[in-house]
């Protein structure tokens, strides 16, 4: 398996101040948000219309996951629907690819979603009285594709999720997971660039929730694809995402990666969210060492260079497993084969308690690895 190098610099979709107002007199509402700065009560009680989606702006860039996470009612479903254009902003602007969605008249939108966006939905729709080889052909079917290489190319996608032998079966005869498999199929199919995931794995078993959620994951990853992930689970936002979007009421409260939301909540709506999330494999040396020169200061007859080694992305429980193997009380960072901080059993309690040293500076990085 090789890597290609993803610069996630580049911005696939960019939302900019978008606002969704659902009811009759919703540009009023609009209008009066802009003029007065109404609130979403306010809203509601004087024009009888509901904010679906509060002024959010965020950036989708290549090759990552971001995930955004909401309970119900929160606005996270009517966001991923603006992010194609299923149903138009009351304000603001959707940018995919450079083109803003608003500008476009149906041909071109069609071009859009047909080209560069791909989605699931929780229920996958699939056609009853057509094999699954012709479901995931469907899209390229209403592209005008041939049949003969429409079919080539879904034979490929079913095999990139595990379902080569069931070709010729029916959606009657599948089983949840296997009919989302499908649904992922039929999704990357059109070679989209964005693929956007409305909670698909919701109404599935935990375990094959778990396996689904891994496959779609390494999947994603090996293709160098981006995709939009609605779920009201963080734990599967954190097992699947590289950054998190937390969604309350129409409004993004917070977005990061699990590890900067679990070590930095924004609130306490936040912080209630992540108060049960283990922290042994989210939290990193990074977050949680301290640096050489405070440490020397604080331990002048310690000889760092015979500390162990860890690195900067070790997790909690790789770094509690090197200090039990260790006769040292401590360990060493390495970046680049410097010694950049240390790793001590006190930081190893915060790091388990989720707070982050006063020290430590989260690395800056702007490339992915992806295979393909």
């Amino acid at each position: 398996m090789t890597t290609a190098k993803i610069d996630t610099n580049e911005v696939l979709i960019d939302c900019q101040s978008v606002w969704k107002i659902f009811g009759k007199a919703a540009p009023a509402a609009m209008n009066a948000v802009v003029q007065q700065g109404l609130t979403k009560t306010q809203i509601l009680q004087n024009y009888g219309c509901v904010v679906g989606v509060s002024d959010v702006s965020l950036q989708v860039r290549r090759g990552e996951i971001f995930c955004i996470m909401g309970l119900s009612g929160s606005g996270k479903s009517t966001l991923i629907r603006l992010l194609n254009k299923l149903i138009t902003p009351s304000a603001g602007k959707i940018v995919v690819k450079g083109k803003d969605l608003s500008s476009l008249n149906a041909a071109q939108l069609r071009e859009v979603r047909a080209r560069h966006i791909g989605m699931v939905f929780q229920s996958v729709a699939l056609l009853p009285n057509r094999t699954v080889l012709e479901n995931t052909a469907f899209g390229l079917e209403v592209q005008g594709v041939g049949k003969a290489e429409r079919y080539k190319v879904a034979e490929q996608a079913l095999a990139k999720v595990g379902l080569s032998d069931w070709t010729s079966r029916y959606p009657s005869e599948l089983s949840g997971g296997m009919q989302q498999r499908v649904g992922l199929a039929r999704a990357i199919t059109a070679d989209p660039e964005v693929i956007l995931m409305d909670e698909p794995f919701s109404a599935l078993d935990p375990l094959i929730r778990r396996q689904l959620q891994d496959e779609f994951r390494q999947l994603t990853k090996e293709l160098g694809k981006s995709a939009v992930f609605i779920t009201h689970d963080l734990d599967e936002a954190i097992r699947i995402g590289d950054r998190i979007a937390i969604m309350k009421d129409g409004a993004i409260i917070q977005v990061g990666t699990a590890e900067e939301i679990v070590l930095n909540p924004a609130d306490d709506y936040v912080a209630e969210f992540v108060a049960g999330i283990s922290r042994l494999h989210l939290v990193r040396a990074h977050s949680v060492m301290t640096p050489v020169e405070p440490f020397k200061v604080a331990n002048p007859n310690c000889d760092i260079s015979r500390l162990p080694k860890t690195t900067l992305g070790a997790d909690i429980n790789e770094l509690i497993g090197l200090t039990m193997k260790s006769e040292r009380d401590a360990l060493a960072v390495l970046d680049n084969g410097v010694v950049v901080g240390i790793i001590t059993p006190r930081d190893l309690l915060r790091g388990v308690q989720g707070i982050p040293n006063e020290f430590a500076q989260s690395p800056a990085g702007t490339v992915l690895e992806a295979s393909t």
